[in-house]
């Protein structure tokens, strides 16, 4: 007996030393949701500030002076006639009166900021708690459904009888005669073979290539001496190019021809051929013009033909304009013409 007491206290003394020094509780580990900041919050990603030479001069808005038309207002400000004349609705023949606002297409094309998707999580829908059954509480089924009928010998022969008889057992399947695997066709050896270059219909080869707002691949318009060059205090905005009657006017660039005709007074039958957003080119004093309006051309292709339209000789004046300012050929055009 003393040995079991003296067990049982050693026992009792053992759970009391456990006990003091458990007292250290279980580390918690607190689960924090971590968002995932803009990358345009990252240090160091910085958006790329455009060029000095790439800003755009032109304002959004202007006044109709005298002497003006929309066709020198395009030129002058570097658009196709026909933009302006879209958005401000005027329609042909285009007529506009000194003192008239027009909006010019910088300011009409101006995109809007762009904003950030944010996506919205909705919660999944579940069926209401209320008339969800308590826990321990068996299911019920609604099938198969037992009926009640009075006692009787002949309900319990039924009974007896319909537990004793055999169970049907399910059909068996029947088999379906199998028919032999056929071989996939074999292609003929002109199918294995790779496909061969698709011809370039004239139209694919004609097409002027694209250009981006600062490129485009210049050439001289005509082979011919300079007579006068450009000069921003002479107020010549372009170059005289001599040459004789009837001679062949190439575009000096691929682009799309936004103007031809003669309705600019000084430049007698004149074309303008838009290269990209930034450069026209603008071909004057031609005595037969062979392009119109809206057609699309390559990089020395025939425009026209040299003449002296509203000009003392027969000669070529040739402009380049970047955002409608005109600009020296001489640092566009190859060394030799």
């Amino acid at each position: 007996m003393r040995i079991y007491l003296n067990m049982t206290l050693l026992c009792l003394a053992a759970l009391l030393v456990g006990c003091a020094t458990s007292t250290q509780q279980a580390p918690v580990l607190e689960r924090i949701p971590v968002t995932k900041k803009a990358e345009a919050a990252k240090p160091g990603a910085k958006k790329a500030a455009p060029a000095a030479s790439e800003k755009d001069w032109r304002p959004d808005a202007y006044t109709v002076k005298k002497g003006d038309t929309l066709y020198s207002v395009g030129l002058e400000f570097g658009y196709d006639y026909k933009e302006i004349a879209q958005h401000n609705n005027i329609q042909p023949p285009y007529v506009i009166r000194v003192g008239q606002q027009l909006k010019l297409p910088k300011a009409a094309d101006a995109a809007a900021p762009a904003t950030e998707a944010v996506a919205v999580t909705t919660p999944l829908k579940t069926e209401s708690t209320a008339s969800a059954k308590p826990l321990g509480e068996p299911p019920t089924y609604a099938e198969p459904k037992a009926g009640k009928e009075p006692y009787s010998e002949q309900a319990m022969a039924a009974a007896k009888s319909a537990e004793t008889a055999p169970k049907a057992l399910p059909a068996k399947p029947e088999k379906t005669a199998e028919k032999p695997l056929e071989k996939p066709a074999e292609k003929p050896a002109e199918a294995a073979k790779p496909e061969a270059a698709k011809a370039e219909t004239p139209a694919e080869k004609n097409a002027p290539p694209l250009a981006d707002d600062e490129s485009v691949e210049w050439a001289w318009p005509v082979n011919g001496k300079t007579l006068a060059g450009f000069s921003e205090s002479a107020s010549a905005k372009g170059i005289d190019i001599g040459g004789t009657a009837g001679q062949a006017v190439h575009a000096a660039g691929p682009g799309k021809v936004v103007y031809s005709g003669s309705g600019l007074r000084g430049y007698g039958k004149l074309i303008i051929i838009k290269h990209n957003k930034t450069y026209l080119s603008a071909y004057a004093h031609n005595s037969q013009i062979l392009v119109k309006e809206g057609q699309e051309v390559t990089k020395g292709q025939k425009i026209a033909e040299m003449g002296n339209t509203d000009t003392d000789r027969v000669k070529l004046h040739f402009e380049i304009r970047r955002l409608g300012k005109p600009v020296d050929p001489a640092r566009y055009l190859p060394a030799s013409g």
